[in-house]
């Protein structure tokens, strides 16, 4: 995009779209044009270590950073694509530095009047993608860690609020939290 005369290209991703607990969260980054920070990559694909290495990196280094955090009732209420694109609208509308261009991780864009590109595995290609991935994912989790402080029972700091054997059995346990989604399968269907 560059290339095309684009310099302030924001990359947008979201993280904890199939979760069962807690909120989506977009993040939209616009890199500096050349800039190079090793090891960007999907941010599902790194340490979590490395992930908050590198989402410093790309706070202290970004244009701008934009996020937009959905909670689970409107998750519930609008179901989860309609959640995504609004997490992912409102990252790029708090952006500081206004973008003159998207680069959207996914196939459906979020409601834009800006000229943008869908491109599936985005994050494994494009670094702004990338960036917005870690920068989504490292923020989300540490949502769900502070959940964790007040529904330890749920192991959110481990599991993030994913559906891992741990959370299965805390759910089935304990019933579903104020945090937990509804209207997904098998939150919906746990103890009251």
């Amino acid at each position: 995009m560059h290339d095309q005369g684009y310099r302030l290209v924001a990359g947008v991703d979201e993280a904890g779209r199939g979760a069962l607990a807690g909120p989506v969260v977009a993040a939209a980054v616009i890199l500096p044009p050349g800039l190079h920070i090793e090891g960007l990559n999907d941010s599902k694909l790194l340490h979590p270590r490395r992930r908050e290495s590198l989402c410093l990196t790309i706070q202290e280094q970004a244009v701008a950073v934009g996020l937009g955090v959905v909670d689970v009732w409107t998750i519930d209420a609008r179901g989860i694509l309609q959640a995504t694109l609004l997490a992912m609208a409102k990252a790029v509308a708090a952006l500081l530095q206004p973008p003159e261009f998207l680069l959207i991780d996914g196939t459906i864009p979020p409601s834009t009047s800006l000229p943008h590109r869908t491109l599936p595995h985005g994050d494994r290609l494009y670094p702004s993608i990338a960036a917005a991935s870690i920068v989504a994912k490292v923020t989300r989790d540490r949502i769900m860690d502070g959940y964790d402080q007040d529904l330890p029972q749920y192991g959110f700091r481990r599991n993030k609020g994913y559906g891992t054997l741990e959370h299965l059995q805390a759910l089935a346990r304990y019933g579903p939290s104020e945090i937990h989604r509804r209207s997904f399968h098998p939150v919906g269907e746990s103890r009251k």
